[in-house]
């Protein structure tokens, strides 16, 4: 079962996510919370970070297809490119 706070975290942008998740561990990282604060934040924290982790590997994912797809001269993506300018 998706919690409410989980799928907010996956409606947050990489950058928003990212944001929210450096604010959780700074404030951690200060201490002086309770107990029941200091386990709310890490669950936060715990959903902000797969929430990255997805956007990260939809990245890497599409990074990966426009490697692979054939450029408009039917050659392999990128990595395939054999084109070299000679001066």
């Amino acid at each position: 079962m998706t919690s409410k706070t989980d799928t907010e975290a996956t409606a947050l942008g990489y950058e928003q996510a990212r944001d929210e998740l450096i604010e959780v561990v700074r404030r951690l990282e200060a201490g002086g919370t309770s107990l029941e604060e200091s386990l709310a934040l890490w669950e936060r924290g715990e959903e902000l970070a797969a929430a990255c982790r997805r956007w990260l590997d939809g990245a890497r994912a599409r990074l990966d297809a426009a490697l692979a797809a054939p450029d408009a001269d039917g050659a392999e993506g990128a990595e395939g490119n054999t084109d070299t300018e000679d001066a």
